[in-house]
């Protein structure tokens, strides 16, 4: 069974590209949104003035 996974992903380079741009972008996006939460001077802060 992995073996014809991996046969027919190696017939298909322009899948494997764009399946990994897929990746890439939406692990970049999820690091962006973490990061916003991580800023000083933020409302996100749940003891802000107690």
């Amino acid at each position: 069974m992995l073996k014809k996974l991996e046969n027919w992903f190696s017939e298909k380079p322009a899948l494997v590209f764009i399946l990994k741009t897929f990746f890439y972008f939406a692990v970049i996006v999820v690091l962006i949104y973490l990061y916003s939460y991580s800023r000083t001077g933020g409302s996100h802060f749940i003891y802000n003035e107690f």
